[in-house]
């Protein structure tokens, strides 16, 4: 046996919740799965048993931690913080190895995400922290100063995705723990060991107790934290669907945040002045980069009828050689998450086909030496825009991309509007008056400018409209959705009766 076989065939110890500062299994579980990576099926990354009432165990472990987290300054919340940074950098080779085991990630892939996570660090107790900082307004009323500080909001709650386990919830955890919240974090049921890893970091960096809960379980353990009636705020990355369904559960308690990202249809648009080169590497990355299995990835590529020929040609070729496999392999994509996102890929061709789009390179399931739920890629030509078209609203999430042809900018807007989703759009083109035009036009959160629509900056604002989020956008902005704006009138001049209001009398008092 090689070395590789014995790192794909280990098994892994199940440490069970990490509550109040230790880990816990339930004496008698509620429900178990598996966890199988999807890159090997033969690799059994963890057995998740779990309980719910370990969620209330949780709950009531970070509400009693809040007001002693919060009393501490921000440079000792901030130490904290920076020593995680150092377990992060120290574990980051294990947190490789968990990321790509538990989604089947190539290397490059996960590396890419396990740094993410000191990178985080720096930017939000750099950058970031900026914009809760205190602020003083003189004579904000005549001879009477206000201040503007910014208050954490209490025990928050993060329900993690599989496509960026460790980096998207981080993303929420890092601004929430800084600002003075505490946190409870549920993982992906697809991804449990990742988020066991992510705790183990925690741990390492010795955070009080409570501070920083985790939590395993089911759609049920998930749903039983949202509408705990301790949790003030809910820091959520995943489908549109499952983010309706929190924002349903939720109509009654008005005192939480909710901070919903939820996918995208995103669309790049290649006019007829574009860098031809550029723009196929581009969106070829954007639309294949982890399987397409990211919320920015690339669904839709609009192409000028001068150029259509001619890219959708090389775009073809290109994405024909793309390599796939097992991520010991180091290709550029890896496997669907799961069996039912395979069975929804090969789905969608069909739809598409029925739709009346043309199938460019048929998008199958892949027997490779590792037995795991790999597919190839695959292109549609769309034939005609149809808005209510369920092949060309719907997200797919997986490595599918549709191709429009289209000479008129404004009905190129109309089909990047068209799907109810408002992540990001991309646009290739010298011409910065189309580019201002897409700026004020498309709905969108994100809008790039000869850059593919994947990838983000940290410090920038991640979100979108419409279907992709509710006006809560995450990276550079997420320490805001985690502290309460409280403004305050701070008079410091002694009383002058000489400006009391007309019809009130006070006694003289000694």
């Amino acid at each position: 046996m090689n070395k590789q076989q014995e790192v794909t065939q280990r098994t892994t110890s199940y440490l069970g919740d990490f509550i109040n500062g230790h880990w816990q299994k339930p004496e008698k579980a509620d429900g178990q799965f598996k966890d199988i990576s999807p890159a090997d099926l033969s690799d059994e990354v963890l057995t998740v048993s779990f309980k719910h009432d370990h969620v209330d165990q949780a709950v009531e472990s970070a509400k009693k931690a809040y007001l002693p987290w919060a009393r501490l300054s921000f440079e000792e919340r901030k130490s904290y913080l920076l020593r995680l940074k150092e377990v992060f950098e120290t574990h980051k080779q294990e947190m490789i190895d968990a990321i790509c085991r538990d989604t089947g990630k190539s290397k490059w892939d996960a590396t890419t995400e396990a740094g993410a996570l000191s990178n985080k660090i720096d930017i939000t107790v750099n950058f970031s922290s900026k914009l809760i900082a205190e602020e003083r307004i003189s004579n904000a009323l005549p001879s009477v100063d206000g201040v503007i500080r910014y208050k954490p909001r209490g025990v928050m709650a993060a329900i993690g995705p599989f496509n960026f386990p460790a980096h998207l919830p981080n993303g929420h955890v890092v601004p929430a723990l800084l600002a003075g919240n505490t946190v409870v974090f549920k993982p992906s049921e697809q991804t449990p060991y990742v988020g066991q890893v992510y705790a183990q970091c925690v741990e390492k960096a010795q955070f009080p107790p409570g501070v920083f809960n985790l939590i395993q379980g089911d759609g049920e353990t998930g749903r039983r934290l949202t509408i705990h009636e301790h949790v003030d705020g809910i820091l959520f990355t995943g489908s549109y669907e499952v983010g309706q369904k929190i924002k349903q559960s939720t109509l009654d308690h008005h005192w939480k945040i909710l901070a919903l990202e939820m996918g995208g249809k995103n669309a790049t648009v290649v006019w007829d002045d574009a860098e031809m080169q550029k723009a196929i590497y581009e969106t070829l990355v954007g639309a294949f980069m982890s399987t397409g299995q990211r919320c920015s990835c690339t669904s839709r590529v609009i192409v000028h009828d001068k150029i259509a020929d001619e890219f959708t040609e090389r775009f073809y070729q290109a994405a024909k050689k793309l390599s796939i496999g097992h991520y010991s392999e180091n290709p550029f994509m890896g496997p669907l998450i799961n069996g039912a996102a395979v069975e929804k890929y090969l789905r969608f061709q069909e739809i598409a086909n029925r739709e009346n789009c043309e199938s460019l390179m048929r998008g199958k399931s892949l027997d490779l030496k590792h037995k795991g739920h790999y597919v190839t890629p695959s292109i549609h030509l769309v034939k005609k825009f149809e808005p209510n078209s369920v092949y060309q609203k719907s997200e797919i999430f997986g490595p599918n991309v549709a191709i429009y042809r289209s000479s008129d900018f404004d009905q190129t807007l109309n089909i990047v509007n068209s799907t109810g989703y408002g992540l990001v759009m991309a646009l290739f083109s010298k011409n910065e008056s189309l580019y201002k035009k897409a700026l004020l036009e498309s709905r969108v959160g994100l809008l790039n400018w000869n850059r593919t629509t994947n990838g983000a900056s940290s410090k920038l604002p991640f979100g979108g409209m419409g279907k992709s989020g509710n006006d809560r956008p995450s990276a550079h902005f997420a320490i805001q959705y985690c502290t309460v704006p409280v403004a305050s009138l701070e008079d410091h001049t002694p009383f002058d009766a000489t400006k009391m209001v007309p019809g009130v009398v006070l006694e003289q008092g000694k």
